[in-house]
């Protein structure tokens, strides 16, 4: 089945446009883009060039995908795009930008110029994801999130209405946020409430839904009693939690992995 395109639509000649596509009313496209099978495109919604977006999507009317960065670095010319992943929903008014082509001098923007968002992610309206901001699988990202350049949210993330990102935080899998500030990065299975980004807790719904079992659950626990309740600062924290039983575990070492990339810091506790 070709592409259904309304008669209002302005689309491309050179946008590639795969079977049982639709693009509603008004929408614009325009060229250097590529739209997955199924995917549909609703009325007056704005596909950017350097889209690249993914099989079975929904763009909803007045969402924009890939326009240039707000970025004072950007020139007009850089050749830079966003990947948005299959099975990805895009709700009205939200916004997706294209990234800023890498700078060695200054190490900014992704090394490939991509803004990427991955599957099976829902950014509800009005919600906007900045310049060379890299979105996990499955991440939720609720009305009016806003994402600063740079920043990383990991897998199954959810990040609840209105919380404010700063640019190159990283936000880390399974964690769940409020309507939270966050300045510094979130460790991953982190419970965060609203206001100021603190840890809370672990987010053990979170993990129990996928999958995680129980003893692992309570290892994870046990690992940030170590970092936020036992006295002990970061590095001494980070030496006990490596030296535990418990260490060889996957999600033990993805948290040690993670507070040894931080460059921000990690929140502290509630």
């Amino acid at each position: 089945m070709s592409a259904q395109i309304h008669r209002t639509a302005i689309v491309d000649p050179k946008a590639e446009l795969a079977d049982g596509v639709e693009i509603g009313p008004y929408a614009i496209i325009e060229g250097d883009v590529t739209i997955g099978a199924g995917t549909h495109i609703h009325h007056h919604a704005f596909v950017g060039t350097g889209a690249r977006i993914g099989e079975r999507c929904q763009i909803h009317h007045s969402a924009v995908v890939s326009n240039v960065p707000q970025d004072l670095k950007f020139k007009g010319t850089e050749k830079t795009y966003v990947e948005l992943g299959d099975d990805s929903t895009v709700r009205e008014f939200a916004t997706i930008h294209r990234a800023t082509l890498h700078d060695a001098d200054t190490n900014a923007g992704t090394l490939d110029g991509v803004t990427r968002v991955g599957k099976n992610v829902l950014v509800m309206a009005y919600a906007h994801v900045a310049h060379d901001c890299l979105i996990g699988d499955g991440v939720i990202l609720s009305n009016a999130v806003q994402l600063a350049g740079h920043v990383t949210v990991e897998k199954w993330v959810t990040l609840g209405g209105g919380c404010l990102v700063h640019q190159f935080c990283m936000i880390g899998a399974i964690s769940m946020l409020g309507g939270a500030q966050v300045r510094k990065d979130v460790p991953p299975f982190s419970l965060v409430g609203g206001g100021d980004a603190k840890f809370s807790g672990i987010n053990r719904i979170g993990l129990q839904r996928r999958g995680i079992p129980v003893e692992t659950i309570q290892a994870i626990k046990a690992a940030y009693f170590s970092l936020y309740h036992s006295g002990l600062n970061v590095t001494e924290a980070v030496a006990r939690i490596s030296s535990s039983p418990n260490a060889a575990l996957p999600e033990i070492q993805q948290i040690l992995r993670f507070i040894s990339l931080s460059k921000r810091g990690i929140i502290k506790v509630a």
